[in-house]
This record gives structure tokens, sequence and C-alpha cells, in this order.
């Protein structure tokens, strides 16, 4: 409840990175680095990966505050310093073993799909490639996060070839960052999924804070066209991640209005998204599934500002009269999105399965846009359940009602990148479940997306586990 107290607003921090087999009789610090099903993620803790991950974000902010473009530095010649014969030797080892097609080969089949689910121009998946062929620190993002992305499926320990071409990909990206070209742009954004991989929660923000910092600064928005426009959503679904991880007390690094054309009002978004095609900004589906990103992000913005100015006396504007007001709009909203949703973006197929309700959909961009209008339903009515009686009767004014949906959508489609996507919305949907048999299946599922992806999920796992008491095999 947004206006109760803090100490009657609950918050559920994330376990760590231990094997469960070692948790037996120990207290877990519950704020260290996210779980995996297959123990401690050395990646995540290496030193050398760490200075490069600072490095890459320190990078990142120099080059924002900056501000105007200017001409490009000279790239690095490997030949001329230590460091770089070094990394050059290091790098041709690695791609001598027949890699580099096996990591190109990994990241158009596996990772690109993720990535281009909004983008039916498969910006990730054709256009990057393409790019990487003339841009030597696109190319090595690209290898890095295919690299990254075996690892983790074949639970690789101690030895990382993605480290290295990671690194490899920094040191290029230097020299040539402030030109603002696109492939840079874009390798900065997969270097930043490929952290993601391993991202604590506490931590999550901190990667994306610097690609913030570059799209704010270089004016990059959900409306810039062409490739940018399509590095920028997958930034954006990232960041309403973090926005969902943080359980109310934070809204989106880039607020929803900067992923708007400068100067729009803000009374225009709607037509600005249902009018992208038409204008050269995507398809219609992928802007329709996109205008639902931006509404969740808009539901994590409201209710973060209540949360402040309730419980901080943060002095936002987000007093009772204007939380109102900010509801009901964002929830009518909401409504329409439903309501006009285009034929792609509806259900094939609806069945009455138990304990979930399924919807399956032929559009990638469906399975997660609709998830996350639930999600942002769901955000709304916890908020404020006392708006719920000032509405129509209906069953979209019933958590439990979006909360299942978002269940029975992860389990009818099975698009990686969609599991992803997820993970946050399953959490949220989770902790309304009281049934056990539901409360078990939404903790398998969680813990499914990782062992099928790579992408650490079980720390979510383990926080829904914790919430309904559950004890895992193991875990005290």
């Amino acid at each position: 409840m947004a206006d109760e107290p803090p100490a009657k607003r609950q918050r559920f921090a994330p376990d760590g990175p231990v094997p469960e087999d070692f948790l037996a009789g120990f207290n877990v610090d519950p704020f260290l680095s996210p779980a995996t099903s297959w123990g401690i993620d050395e990646f995540a803790h290496n030193a050398d990966y760490l200075a490069s991950q600072e490095e890459l974000r320190s990078l990142l902010f120099t080059t924002a505050r900056s501000a105007a473009p200017t001409r490009a530095g000279t790239p690095i010649d490997g030949e001329n310093t230590n460091d770089g014969e070094s990394s050059a030797s290091s790098i041709n080892q690695i791609l001598s073993k027949g890699r580099r097609v096996q990591f190109l080969k990994n990241y158009v089949s596996h990772v690109a799909p993720w990535l281009d689910m909004f983008d039916g121009n498969r910006a990730f998946g054709i256009r990057l490639p393409a790019l990487a062929k003339e841009s030597p620190p696109l190319l090595y993002a690209l290898l890095a996060i295919g690299a990254r992305q075996l690892e983790r499926r074949e639970k690789t320990q101690s030895s990382f070839d993605s480290l290295e071409l990671y690194q490899e990909a920094i040191r290029l990206l230097t020299p040539l960052l402030q030109a603002r070209d696109t492939h840079v742009i874009a390798a900065c954004v997969v270097l930043c999924c490929l952290e993601m991989f391993s991202a604590s929660a506490q931590d999550w923000r901190r990667h994306l804070e610097g690609c913030a910092a570059i799209f704010d600064a270089f004016g990059v928005n959900g409306f810039s066209g062409d490739v940018l426009q399509a590095v920028f959503w997958c930034y954006a679904r990232m960041d309403v991640c973090g926005a969902l991880i943080s359980d109310g007390t934070e809204s989106t690094l880039l607020k929803p209005s900067k992923w708007l054309p400068p100067d729009t009002p803000e009374e225009l978004d709607k037509s600005m998204f249902r009018n992208a095609s038409s204008a050269g900004n995507g398809s219609a589906i992928d802007m329709y599934a996109n205008y639902a990103v931006y509404l969740c992000a808009k539901a994590t913005e409201l209710i973060s500002e209540r949360n402040k100015y309730v419980e901080l006396g943060e002095q936002n504007g987000c007093n009772t009269d204007a939380f109102q007001d900010r509801w009901f709009k964002l929830w009518n909203q909401l409504a329409n999105w439903d309501a006009y949703r285009p034929v792609g973006i509806l259900p094939v197929v609806t069945t009455s399965s138990k304990p979930f309700p399924q919807d399956f959909y032929s559009h990638w961009a469906a399975i997660s846009s609709n998830q996350l209008y639930h999600t942002a339903c769901v955000l709304l009515l916890s908020a404020s359940p006392k708006h719920k009686s000032m509405l129509a009767p209906s069953p979209t004014t019933s958590m439990l009602w979006h909360a299942k949906r978002i269940c029975g959508i992860s389990l009818a489609n099975p698009h990686e990148g969609c599991l992803n996507n997820a993970i946050q919305p399953l959490w949220i949907a989770g902790r309304l479940l009281s049934h056990t048999s539901e409360q078990t299946l939404v903790v398998k599922t969680i813990r499914h997306i990782e062992a099928m992806t790579g992408w650490t999920a079980c720390w979510r796992a383990r926080d829904l586990e914790h919430f309904y008491g559950h004890k895992s095999r193991g875990v005290p």
C-alpha cells in the first residue's frame, strides 16, 4: 500500500550466489549477488571482469558528459603497445580454435532473437552482424555475448573466452565512442546485455546507468528510427526490469518522457505509438508492443514517486489528488491498450487450463507486451486498491486475474527471449498466489528459464520460496 508507513511495506531481496548444498546451517546475507542453478558464477566475481566493467561504465559517463560529438579518435594500434600485443595474441588464440563462427552462430541463433523480440526487422540478428564487418568493437561485442551465453548454458566454469572478447571490445571502443556512430552505441548496449547475464539485483541499475547517460546525452529515444530505435527499445526493456526489481522504490533510469522525441507533450504519447509505423518508425505491431513497455514504465514511475512522497517526504508533487488523477489516467490508457490491440497482439488460442489460463501468441512481441500489460495493471491495483471500487465491475480489476495470466503466458509461450523478460513479472504475480500447486509451478518455471537460456533467474525463485515459507533442498 502506497500510503502505509515504511514499517508496513515489505521488501524481498535476492539471496547469495552460493550453491544450495553449501547453505545448510548458515545464515545467508540477502544482499549478495544472485544465486544460479549451478553454483557461484566465477565470471561475475572475476577481478579482471569487474575492472573492465568499471572501465566501460566510466567511459560511457565521460562520453555522455562531453555532450557534443567529436571527430573519432585514432584507433588503438595493437602492434604499438604492449597491452595491444598481449590482447591480440590472446584473442588470436581464442579465435584460432575456430570459435569465431561458433560464437557468432550462437549469437545469431540464440541471443539475437531475444533482443529482436520487439523488432520485426531484426536489427540485432541481421543489421548488427552486417555492420560488425566494418566495426571491430561491435564484432567483438557480438562474439563476447555469443560466447557468454554459451558458457552460461553449458555451465562453463573457470575458463571464459567471453571475458577476453569483452575486454577487447572495450579496448577497441574507447577511442571511437565519441563519434556517436550507430555501431558504437549498439556495441555498448550489447555489452550491457552481456553484463546482465550475471547481474545481481542491487547492481542491475548500475549496469544500465552508462547506457542511460549515453541515450540521454545523444538524444536517442524510442522514435529515433532504424537501428538506434531498436537498440533503444532493447535497453528500455532492461530499464523496466530494473524498476520492477526495485519493488516500488525506483522508476526507470530514463524517465518515460525521455522515451519520446524532445518536446513531445505527454498527452500525445498514445498517438505517437499508434502512428509510429506510418511515420517510418517500425511496424504497427512492434510499436504497439513497445507502447506496453512504455505504459509499464509509467506505472513504475507513478508508484515510486508516490512512495517517495508518502514515505520519504519528497516534494515531487505526487500528493493524493495528483496521484489519483494520474492513476486513473494511466489505468484508462492500459484499458485502451488492451481494447484496441491489433490482430498481431491478440492471442491465437486461449485455453482455460488449470491452474493458469493460457494465451498462445504467434508474434514474439505479443507475448511480452501482453505480459507487461498485466504486470502494469497489478502494480496499479496494488498501489491503490481503494480505486478499484470506483471502477466498473470487471475481471480486469482483480490483481489475481492479472497474476494468473502473467503465469499462463509464460507456460504457453516458449520463446526464450520472452521467458527472460518474464522473470520479474512472474515474481510480481507469484506473490499473489496462495495455493501451493500454483506457487510450486511458478518457482519451477523461473528455474526452468535459467536452465534453458543461461540468464540468471533462480534468485527470484528463491525470493518467492522465502516469501511462501517454502524450503529449497539444502536451504535452511
